[in-house]
């Protein structure tokens, strides 16, 4: 999240730009600045009609949420049903005349609809889509573009306004809006949503390519921009939240491969191709640069990279979107990882802070992100390990993150917007009933990463990664736009056993079970 409370000179001159960017009568030079995108013209958000009915209580649809249970941990049963309660609270409808478009879930932060922190809501809010479709929040965001491509990271939800504009550095970011649509159309298969996004989602991107590159093709934003506000990551004459300091920033650059990886992908599930070669050719070019220019080979890490050439060894989490978008050389992966296991940097009692132990400015209580612990970056750095076959490591990760944040439910009845590194606790700098993007611990990372239960639609096809010995499942797990199915493990006595499942499922699809030494594919339905 960011602060957003500006200085008087700064509030000032905001309000003069939002005058002139949504007067065209008053300002018409404003509008010759714009470098229209092509892809805009298919954007069909920007002329849809408001969603015109209240959003659902929760009383009226918890029957259609899915249902975990896990043996001798009702804790965190209660805690999973607490997020959902605290989420439903902040669902609301488009405010007259803001150019909203959809019912969507409130950031639960300072009024505004927060780009990355809706990504990360998403990504747990999928799994009660036949509650509420979550994905539509987005939608709102999509709605508001501009004609050259810029989507503000922050608009308010009563006006529908842009809080910063188009030419600030602390304008827009993270670009990971592709992430949460991929793994949407992976969990329902729903191509034509796919279709109606991906001229979105380029336009946007190809902004990002135009404004915030240097000449060697790397990104830069700032501290509000990267989503991690006061990191010590430009040298101490910039402003850590709106200056981008002249650095080649690590995350900026890996959510960007990340993100032109993504739109190609769907642009072949889509047949268009031919109209994003410049996606595919980005994401290989900056996969060698970041390489090349951003690996700190002593410290075998990825930091950000100075103008005079310099890197700021700097460790911030934000280096582990590496691994989610398929940068890391296989050689450099063990190195790169190992980071997260060593008890001097990553590996704290609750693991992962936000920054590593051994920079000097590392706070035990977390001071935002100088070392608190934060459910979205956690769940990125789960999915990339994921994505690298480190099934153990994301597993244990899981654990530590999830009980932690369960012990403090425990203590405080809520979940909070980040966590004390080393003690359950809350971070000193942190919101309560933060659902928002903490509500990833008790919902996507316990079905995930926990019971290691994935689902891939457009195969038709679950992976169950059983490594609890307790007995454990879903009953009502989402799949696809229809159908709906119940997985229950038994109670085993080693991780080497062969667990005994019980799977239902109203469609047919392939149920692939791992477990410690085994694998065992079952038709289901």
């Amino acid at each position: 999240m960011w602060n957003c409370r500006l200085p008087a000179a700064r509030c000032v001159w905001w309000l003069i730009i939002e005058v002139e960017q949504h007067d065209a009568e008053v300002n018409v030079d404003y509008y010759k600045t714009y470098v229209n995108n092509r892809f805009i013209e298919e954007n069909s958000f920007i002329s849809a009609k408001a969603e015109d009915a209240d959003p659902p209580a929760l009383a009226s649809v918890k029957h259609l949420l899915p249902v975990p249970f896990w043996g001798g941990h009702d804790d965190t049963v209660d805690c999973y049903w607490k997020t959902w309660e605290i989420a439903f609270r902040n669902l609301m409808k488009p405010a007259a005349g803001s150019g909203f478009v959809s019912n969507f879930i409130d950031t639960a932060f300072n009024g505004c609809l927060f780009m990355w922190d809706s990504v990360f809501i998403l990504l747990f809010g999928r799994y009660g889509s036949r509650a509420f479709d979550f994905q539509r929040t987005l939608d709102n965001l999509y709605a508001r573009q501009h004609p050259d491509g810029f989507i503000c990271r922050e608009i308010e939800e009563a006006s529908g306004q842009d809080r910063f504009e188009r030419y600030d550095p602390a304008n827009t970011g993270p670009n990971v809006m592709a992430w949460s649509e991929w793994e949407y159309y992976l969990n329902f298969g729903n191509r034509e949503r796919l279709a109606r996004v991906f001229p979105v989602l380029v336009a946007y991107h190809q902004w990002l390519r135009l404004n915030r590159t240097w000449q060697d093709g790397t990104y830069w934003t700032s501290g509000w921009g990267c989503g991690m506000d006061n990191q010590p990551r430009q040298d101490k004459e910039y402003n850590r939240g709106w200056s981008h300091g002249h650095l080649s920033w690590a995350d900026t650059c890996l959510q960007q491969v990340l993100s032109a990886t993504l739109i190609t992908r769907m642009a072949e599930e889509l047949g268009r191709t031919d109209e994003v070669p410049d996606m595919a050719a980005e994401a290989a070019q900056l996969r060698k640069t970041v390489n090349a220019k951003l690996w700190d080979k002593a410290a075998e890490f990825y930091c950000d990279r100075q103008r005079d050439g310099r890197l700021n060894a700097v460790k911030s989490v934000g280096a582990y979107w590496a691994l989610l978008a398929g940068v890391v050389p296989r050689n450099r992966q063990e190195p790169f990882i190992a980071h997260l296991r060593n008890p001097n940097e990553f590996n704290r009692p609750h693991r992962v802070p936000s920054l590593s132990k051994d920079h000097p400015e590392y706070d035990p209580r977390g001071s935002y992100w100088l070392g608190s612990v934060w459910p979205p970056t956690n769940y990125m750095i789960m999915r990339g390990l994921d994505s690298v076959r480190q099934y153990d490591l994301a597993h244990d990760i899981a654990l530590n993150h999830l009980g932690n944040v369960v012990e403090v439910f425990r203590k405080t009845g809520t979940v909070w917007e980040n966590y004390a590194p080393e003690a359950p606790e809350q971070g000193n700098q942190s919101k309560a009933d933060f659902v928002g993007w903490s509500g990833l611990p008790a919902t996507a990372v316990l079905f995930e990463y926990v019971f290691g239960i994935r689902s891939n639609v457009p195969e038709s096809r679950i992976v169950w990664d059983v490594r609890l010995l307790e007995e454990h499942g879903i009953e009502q797990y989402p799949f696809g736009g229809k159908g709906t199915v119940s997985l229950k493990c038994g109670r085993r006595a080693s991780p080497h056993d062969k667990p005994r499942i019980e799977a239902h499922s109203d469609i047919p699809l392939t149920l692939d079970i791992r477990w410690e030494g085994g694998r065992e594919k079952l038709r289901v339905g």
